[in-house]
């Protein structure tokens, strides 16, 4: 690893850490900067911008939920069981303790309306979203109009869990996403 890309990954962390837990328009670039523990001059030269500091933050939590998402539908083997996998994913998500919602839907609610960069990532993000679900659904030999109602299941699962604080949420997105997916398979 070289010393830029230490620096990089170091603002990331402290950056991605503050902004989930307080939200964007608090975090100042100092305050980046002293929990990243690099230089402001460092710190400009891996980022030029704030918003290049949330860009480069939500296309490494867009990898991450990629990952980790794919992760738990491919151990599955039935096409149903991977559908239903999505909201197993949420459950585990939302019960760990620094779950704030999700970090592209609070992202687009304090900078959609300043950034049209931001608001870009995060669209893209949210249809590739939509598009796993078609795959899924298409795998399952189930017909289009499932996926984006499994995907609405899913955003407002996520949304509802954020704001009730109430990780039960993904258990009732999944129990409506297995009768959804069943009348679709009949």
């Amino acid at each position: 690893m070289t010393a830029e890309t230490d620096v990089r990954e170091r603002v990331l962390d402290a950056a991605d850490s503050l902004f989930y837990s307080r939200g964007f328009s608090a975090v100042g670039m100092d305050e980046v900067r002293d929990a990243a523990g690099v230089s402001l001059r460092r710190l400009y030269s891996a980022f030029p911008s704030k918003e290049s500091i949330v860009l480069a933050m939500l296309e490494r939590r867009h990898e991450q939920w990629t990952t980790e998402l794919r992760a738990v539908v491919d151990s599955r083997d039935d096409p149903r069981a991977r559908i239903l996998a999505v909201y197993d994913y949420l459950s585990a998500w939302f019960a760990d303790e620094s779950f704030r919602g999700c970090g592209f839907i609070n992202a687009f609610g304090e900078l959609g309306g300043v950034s049209p960069a931001v608001t870009s990532l995060i669209r893209a993000h949210k249809q590739s979203f939509q598009d796993e679900m078609a795959r899924l659904a298409d795998e399952a030999g189930a017909p289009p109009p499932l996926a984006p109602q499994l995907a609405i299941l899913a955003e407002g699962a996520q949304t509802t869990a954020a704001i009730a604080g109430d990780p039960l949420a993904a258990g009732h997105a999944r129990a409506a996403a297995e009768i959804l997916v069943d009348a679709a398979l009949a």
